[in-house]
């Protein structure tokens, strides 16, 4: 117990290197969307093809785009990016399998715990867009509606793109957690649902237009984000 003690406290510097890397990396990028989706989504499948023109259209409206650095809608966001010759962002994680990182990120950022990894991805974002995905990708969306709903952080839109893949999931919030009073009906609409990468970037633009003019609305107010 007591080696395991001693081991501790020296991962306590690991993760603080992580923090200080991650932090010195990312300060100067600017207003950055991050977008989440699977790994194994790859190139040529709709959600593929439809990250890569979200991640254009962002860029080319003056944002970063930052992703978790790996294949599938990872690399589409970092590729998309690139191709509008934006600032493409990689936070890539150790896994013992799938993530190998993506070649087209101008700042890459390696990180062994997800978890400084997760603040990373949110400490820099306007707005989260979330594609198909998995467990990660349900993780990422999870943890940012509770850091809103709970306001640790300002904010920010997040975008689910699929209608098809996603409904089921926020109807069942509507008919069994809402429902059963769990969550309320704001934090229901704290969630957007779209097809067309011209609506991610509207969501984008508007609120991100708002928030620094001043009009942005707390989510308690009467602002409507329906679904």
């Amino acid at each position: 117990m007591e080696d395991l003690a001693k081991s501790d406290t020296w991962r306590v510097f690991r993760i603080m290197a992580e923090l200080v890397e991650g932090f010195e990396a990312l300060s100067n990028i600017g207003p950055a969307v991050t977008i989440f989706g699977s790994a194994r989504l790859q190139p040529g499948s709709p959600y593929y093809n439809k990250c890569l023109k979200v991640a254009e259209n962002l860029a080319k409206d003056g944002f970063a785009v930052i992703s978790g650095g790996g294949p599938g809608i990872m690399e589409a966001a970092n590729k998309g990016a690139q191709n509008a010759n934006g600032t493409s962002v990689g936070l890539n994680i150790e896994l013992p399998m799938e993530q190998s990182p993506n070649s087209f990120q101008d700042i890459r950022v390696e990180f062994r715990y997800f978890f400084v990894r997760k603040l990373m991805f949110v400490k820099y974002a306007v707005g989260y867009v979330i594609f198909p995905g998995g467990f990660g990708t349900m993780d990422e969306l999870f943890e940012a509606l509770t850091l809103i709903q709970t306001k640790k952080i300002r904010g920010f839109p997040v975008v689910l793109v699929g209608k098809e893949y996603w409904q089921g999931m926020v109807d069942w919030l509507k008919t069994s957690v809402l429902a059963e009073g769990t969550i309320s009906s704001e934090d229901i609409d704290l969630l957007h649902i779209v097809d067309e990468p011209e609506e991610v970037c509207a969501i984008i633009n508007k609120r991100y237009k708002d928030r620094i003019s001043g009009g942005h609305m707390d989510r308690r107010n009467k602002g409507k984000r329906g679904v």
